[in-house]
């Protein structure tokens, strides 16, 4: 129970401080995304959290304005004709994921944890359903730093059922650490 409450208070700690750090960097992002296209500077999308509750994810938009955002981007035809010439660099480099630090600050997220699914994706977890409602899911996690968009769904649901029932502060540290270099090399990104 106290290592939960560990989880937290770092979560918070850590969030804060990129917040403060990242300020200006993530005012300049903001600026470019509204010169590049028109629309909203953040993307919200509806996504299922801990003990089966809904939150809004926020995001850095990456695409136009007009993109059927009920449509997941991999169904859409010519995807790549939606995604604004900022988008393309954030998606690239995941600054696009950097509001997600509000969605940590409020409670909905972790740093780490499983990545956050939307309502349709319940299904495909199954049984380990009930692993993923057990903790708040991540900004980063097993997934994000064990090949991203390069691992199929059934990896990826193993990857967030293992983590969840093997745990601790340690091993969010180094996934936190690993998370930096696979956001420096880039690997995974589309």
């Amino acid at each position: 129970m106290y290592e939960r409450y560990g989880k937290r208070l770092l979560d918070i700690i850590l969030s804060l401080a990129a917040t403060i750090i990242l300020a200006i960097p993530m005012g300049l992002v903001a600026l470019w995304i509204k010169l590049d296209s028109p629309g909203p500077v953040f993307f919200k999308q509806r996504r299922v959290g801990k003990g089966k509750t809904h939150f809004n994810i926020l995001k850095f938009r990456t695409m136009r304005g007009d993109t059927p955002h009920d449509v997941p981007t991999h169904l859409l035809k010519d995807a790549d004709s939606y995604i604004t010439g900022s988008g393309a660099f954030l998606r690239k480099t995941s600054l696009d994921e950097l509001p997600q630090l509000f969605n940590v600050l409020k409670g909905e997220m972790s740093l780490v944890g499983p990545r956050p699914i939307i309502q349709d994706e319940v299904l495909k977890y199954g049984p380990y359903i009930k692993d993923f409602y057990m903790v708040r899911p991540g900004v980063t996690g097993m997934w994000q730093t064990s090949g991203r968009s390069d691992t199929t769904y059934e990896e990826r649901v193993q990857m967030d059922t293992w983590y969840v029932r093997n745990w601790n502060v340690w091993f969010d540290i180094v996934l936190i650490w690993r998370t930096v270099a696979v956001v420096l090399k880039h690997k995974g990104a589309y």
